[in-house]
């Protein structure tokens, strides 16, 4: 405004040019801005000079010192922000935030101001003198301070409304995770300066320059999540707070809080990261972001967002290739069940299912197969929804349906490309099934996931879809149910004594009870005091024996060919559980937990 302003006020005979001259040395050596330089100098009265301004820009003025602001609009705007552009939020109506400003014709400030806030900025002329005292009275510190060093998020800085808060609300904010952002570097170890964004310079120039304290904000979060070793992160926006959780373990945990003011900013951020558009905030969106840390290491994050009643909430799942799993015998196998999955996957024809509910680690097992079997002597396809991890050797198809790039349009392609092992991500609707059928029954190795609770449940599944029994019989080589379970923390864990009928109740035998040795993690630094660390698969395999492929040809019941496959050694994810808890890997509770009773 320096250079506008001095030509006006010279034009329009309030200062002459010598003045104009001075008023700038004067700038120039103590700082501040022109206005403040003319009105020390006593070449213009600081009423006149806001009269004039406000004639010029057609805006109105406010004299700050006679007006009190709600505590709940100053802290729509960060403290870091008010000091470096020497602006003040003074009153805000539905989505218009009043914005009282030195320089209300910086229209970078104001579309920064809407980008952090979400809402629509209307400027008012106050003098910089009034606007320093007023940030003094409502932000505190000197008023001069530039960039994010005084500013702190807490809960007392908040005015609460007792009728709109409710009580979870209420003591989420009170919690000492509620994010205080003077200690954020010590909060995530100082991990976020070594972390740098791949491929998305672009557009970070084509959205602006995003304020480098958000930018460390997400960082360390996601960094803080890579070192605790979660799956997932999930930014929520509930009406006073906004809570961010990772998922460790199979578990949720709530991780911290951040305050509303920055939620839009944090959003936009990921979003910018994502190559998402930062505009749309009324769709679901899917992205994906790919960050270099410290040594070489790459972490790839999917990023998902969907509206909700406050606002939109990301959730990013971790995808870690240098922690995946790949070799069979250390996912928790016990040694029959590993020796008839290896038999089943070097079969040259048949299908091969796995089985589980969402996050019970299908896709690990269907690579650690894949990763066993990629050799150059083999064409290996795979149809994905979406793609996690990419593998050397290995051709991997994303599925498109809004294209029409289905699983079975796919599968459809496959067969025209000469492939001897085909990955199909998931077998849901008949057309899939069928295809999928046909081809483990002229020449290829199928491997697949379904959504059934346990094993013998998938045949009833296939069948329901519309495949024949006998199909199913003649193409299926083996069902693989699994379920993944959080193992006790090894720098903690200690015998423990358990009331016999909880034993008996498991599955025991009473006479093994007395020996039968239980083990809990009474909590370290290690696993966050949660005794727990890591997890392991549960298995229940069941290869199609003889007596099983009768019994699904005169369509018996899941809890007939259960029990023939039992009687035929399968060990069931109960059984899989026990031998855990007996080995000292896991606990009673997360067997109970996540495996039902044998029927």
């Amino acid at each position: 405004m320096t250079d506008r302003l001095g030509e006006l006020l010279v034009k329009k005979n309030y200062i002459t040019t010598e003045q104009l001259q001075q008023a700038l040395e004067e700038q120039k050596s103590a700082g501040g801005r022109l206005g403040s330089s003319l009105v020390k100098l006593g070449y213009a009265k600081e009423n006149t000079l806001l009269s004039f301004l406000s004639e010029q820009y057609r805006i109105p003025s406010v004299n700050l010192s006679k007006l009190e602001i709600n505590p709940n609009v100053i802290n729509l705007i960060p403290s870091s922000i008010v000091k470096k552009y020497f602006i003040i939020p003074i009153n805000r109506v539905g989505t218009k935030l009043t914005l009282a400003m030195a320089d209300p014709s910086d229209l970078t400030v104001i579309n920064e101001v809407e980008f952090i806030t979400g809402f629509n900025v209307e400027p008012v002329i106050a003098s910089e003198n009034k606007i320093i005292d007023a940030i003094k009275i409502y932000y505190g510190g000197d008023g001069n301070i530039a960039g994010m060093g005084n500013i702190s998020f807490h809960p007392r800085d908040y005015t609460l409304d007792d009728e709109k808060t409710s009580p979870e609300e209420k003591d989420l904010m009170a919690d000492e995770d509620f994010i205080n952002v003077d200690n954020f570097d010590a909060l995530v170890h100082g991990a976020v300066d070594n972390v740098e964004v791949i491929e998305t310079q672009m557009q970070l120039d084509e959205a602006g320059e995003i304020e480098g304290p958000i930018i460390k904000i997400v960082n360390g979060i996601l960094i803080k999540a890579i070192k605790l070793g979660a799956s997932d992160i999930h930014f929520e926006p509930y009406e006073k707070i906004f809570r961010v959780r990772y998922r460790i373990d199979g578990v949720m945990r709530r991780e911290m809080a951040l305050p509303n003011q920055i939620r839009n900013a944090v959003v936009s951020r990921l979003k910018i990261m994502a190559r998402l558009d930062i505009s749309e905030r009324r769709l679901p969106q899917d992205g994906r972001i790919k960050l270099r840390l410290a040594k070489g290491r790459e972490m790839d994050f999917r990023v998902s967002t969907i509206p909700i009643l406050f606002g939109e909430k990301v959730v990013l799942r971790l995808l870690d290739k240098s922690a995946l799993q790949l070799d069979m015998t250390k996912l928790g196998f016990e040694e029959s069940s590993l020796a008839d999955l290896k038999a089943a996957i070097h079969k040259p024809v048949g299908m091969i299912l796995v089985t589980g509910p969402t996050g019970s680690g299908k896709t690990t097992t269907l690579y650690s197969v894949l990763s066993e079997l990629n050799k150059e002597t083999e064409n290996i396809v795979t149809a994905e929804d979406p793609i996690e991890y990419n593998f050397m050797g290995i051709n991997q198809v994303q599925m498109h349906e809004e294209i029409g790039l289905t699983f079975a349009s796919s599968l459809r392609s496959f067969l025209r490309q000469d492939p001897d092992i085909i990955m199909v991500g998931e077998i849901r609707d008949f057309e899939t099934a069928q295809i999928a059928v046909q081809a483990a029954l002229t020449g290829h190795l199928v491997l697949s996931t379904v959504h059934t609770n346990d094993a013998p449940g998938t045949i009833t599944r296939l069948i329901d879809m519309g495949i024949e029994p006998f199909l199913i019989s003649s193409a299926v080589i083996l069902i693989l149910a699994q379920r993944l379970i959080r193992k006790i923390c090894m720098d903690c864990r200690e015998p423990i004594k358990v009331h016999p009928q909880i034993l008996i109740d498991l599955g025991i035998p009473p006479d093994d009870v007395e020996s039968f040795p239980t083990y809990k993690g009474k909590g370290c630094p290690i696993c966050n005091n949660t005794g727990y660390k890591g997890r392991v698969g549960l298995y229940e395999v069941m290869p199609m024996r003889e007596g099983v492929k009768e019994l699904i040809l005169s369509r018996s019941s899941a809890s007939e060919i259960r029990k023939e496959a039992i009687r035929l050694s399968m060990k069931t994810l109960r059984q899989s559980g026990i031998f855990k808890i007996k080995e000292g890997m896991t606990t009673i509770e997360e067997v109970v937990r996540t495996t039902m009773e044998d029927r």
